[in-house]
C-alpha cells in the first residue's frame, strides 16, 4: 500500500517512472529480499542501486542488517537510506522533535523501533563489506540540498546515508 501511494504521488506530480526501474514490494520482517528480487527479475550478482528511504526506523535490527548484508554481498551495489540517532545523542530540539513524531507514528501503528549511533553504524557497515560510506546529518543535508541552509541545528538526530561496496 505504501509503494502504491508513493507511485501515485509521483504520477500526481507529473513525474514519469524511469525506464529500467523496478519496484519490488517486500515485507523485510517476513520475506526474503533475495527471493523477492529474483522473482522480480533481478539477476543475482548484478550490481544494483537500492533507495531505502522511510523504511529503516520501522524495522528490527535483524531485518535491517539482513538486508544490508545482502546488498553488501554484491560488488558495485549501493544503498541510500535514512536513519535516526537515539534520543540520548540528540540536542534538546532533537529530543523534542523525536518525542513528537515518535508519538504520532506510534499512534497509527507504525512505531520507530531502530535507532543508530553513527560511528557504530559505520563500523557495522564496514564489517558487512561496504567500503564507501557517506553519512550526512541534518546540518550536512541542509548545507548540500537546501536553498537556504539551516545553521545551528547539527544534532537533531536525522541522517541520510549512502553505502557502496566497490570491490
Amino acid at each position: 500500500a505504501t509503494q502504491a501511494w508513493k507511485r501515485q504521488r509521483l504520477a500526481e506530480a507529473g513525474l514519469a517512472e524511469p525506464a529500467g526501474v523496478t519496484f519490488v514490494p517486500v515485507n523485510f520482517e517476513r520475506q526474503s529480499l533475495p527471493v523477492e528480487l529474483a522473482a522480480a527479475g533481478l539477476k543475482p550478482g548484478e550490481p544494483s542501486f537500492f533507495i531505502w528511504l522511510g523504511v529503516v526506523p520501522y524495522l528490527t535490527r535483524e531485518a535491517i542488517f539482513a538486508t544490508l548484508g545482502y546488498i553488501a554481498g554484491v560488488a558495485g551495489s549501493e544503498v541510500v537510506f535514512d536513519y535516526s540517532e537515539p534520543a540520548g545523542n540528540r540536542d534538546a530540539a532533537g529530543r523534542t522533535t523525536l518525542a513528537f513524531y515518535a508519538t504520532r507514528v506510534a499512534a497509527i501503528g507504525q512505531p520507530w523501533i531502530s535507532f543508530f549511533v553513527p560511528d557504530e553504524l559505520a563500523k557495522s557497515l564496514a564489517e558487512l563489506g561496504f567500503d564507501d560510506i557517506e553519512d550526512l546529518d541534518n546540518g550536512d543535508i541542509a548545507a548540500r540540498f537546501a536553498r537556504t541552509p539551516e545553521t545551528g541545528r547539527r544534532n537533531s538526530g536525522g541522517h541520510l546515508l549512502r553505502a557502496r561496496r566497490i570491490v
